[in-house]
């Protein structure tokens, strides 16, 4: 799997910033910079970009589609067909289906 790092060209945007570490974590951080071609620096910001999306809060929520349903549970069928039934109405809108 490829970890896929964001474009920092831009450098002048930034910000600069001290923070403590702990040695070990800071060895694991140089050895894998060495081994993948890129800067500490680099390995760095990725770590804290992945810090501050999974602490942000959203303005809306992760999920706004309501399912209408029967008040239970339902099956793994019945939500594969449900999706399936949606995925088909949004590529086709033509096809006739209330949604």
């Amino acid at each position: 799997m490829s970890i896929r790092y964001m474009d920092y060209s831009w450098y002048m945007s930034m910000k600069r910033t001290n923070v403590y570490a702990d040695p070990e974590d800071l060895a694991i951080i140089k050895e894998a910079a060495k081994r993948r071609g890129i800067s500490e620096a680099e390995i760095i910001r990725h770590g804290i970009h992945l810090a501050a999306m999974a602490n942000r809060v959203w303005d809306e929520p992760l999920f706004s589609r309501t399912f209408e349903g029967k008040g239970r549970t339902p099956s793994r069928s019945e939500v594969r067909d449900t999706v399936a039934d949606a995925v088909r109405r949004e590529a086709d809108p033509d096809s006739g289906t209330a949604a």
